[in-house]
């Protein structure tokens, strides 16, 4: 059965993609993919967000440290009875969504290839209703903080993309300024307490120039917490 809506579509394509799909799934979408060009679409356009993160950061080598965590986690799950893809083994990402399950790749692939010298936390940043990641933020060091587009995203007329974070124990956000849709942004941080885990960043749309009262004002585009890197 094809999907009912252009969502449920990106979805579906997002599960090929990442190959969460069951073996007789997967061969139905990849036969459909020859016939439906909505389809093909949608997974062009996963595929195209997904080789974008290869350009975030040079790839290295995982510390020792990293492998054994990894092996450890692997020796806890169940043997599979029969050969399957990778994703297929791991049931831990079955219950996610095509979307979310991407927010987490996305955060897991930037941890494995950034030097931990040089990073010191990250943030995936997702959209609120389909958890779609469309902003990285990553940071050199306490200072200074990146936020790089995965994305050429759209704001009407009259409004702006304003940037925010929060500490857990900060009475208020505070803004970032400004961002241009799609475009890398940086800020540095020298008025502001250091970093923190579990830190919350977020976008929200608000009139042009800015939030009027200092605060968030407008809908949240996207949002996400601030992540320590291994």
């Amino acid at each position: 059965m094809k999907p009912d809506s252009a969502e449920e579509l990106d979805s579906l394509a997002g599960e090929y993609v990442l190959g969460t799909l069951s073996p007789e799934q997967y061969a139905a979408v990849a036969e459909r993919l020859h016939t439906d060009p909505a389809l093909r679409a949608a997974v062009d356009a996963w595929e195209a967000r997904l080789l974008e993160l290869t350009a975030l950061s040079t790839p290295q080598p995982p510390s020792p440290r990293l492998w054994r965590r990894i092996q450890r986690s692997l020796d806890e799950l169940p043997a599979p009875r029969t050969q399957t893809r990778l994703w297929q083994r791991l049931g831990l990402w079955q219950g996610l969504s095509a979307a979310g399950l991407a927010a987490s790749l996305l955060l897991a692939f930037i941890l494995l290839t950034t030097p931990p010298s040089t990073t010191e936390y990250l943030v995936v940043l997702v959209a609120p209703n389909s958890q779609a990641p469309g902003w990285v933020v990553q940071a050199s060091d306490s200072h200074m903080i990146e936020l790089l587009p995965l994305g050429q995203d759209t704001v009407p007329d009259g409004m702006a993309l304003q940037f925010w974070t929060k500490g857990e124990q900060w009475r208020a956000p505070v803004s970032l300024g400004l961002v241009k849709p799609g475009e890398p942004y940086r800020v540095p941080l020298q008025s502001l307490p250091p970093l923190e885990a579990n830190q919350l960043f977020e976008l929200t749309l608000e009139k042009a120039g800015g939030s009027p009262t200092g605060l968030p004002t407008g809908p949240v585009k996207f949002i996400g917490r601030a992540v320590k890197v291994i």
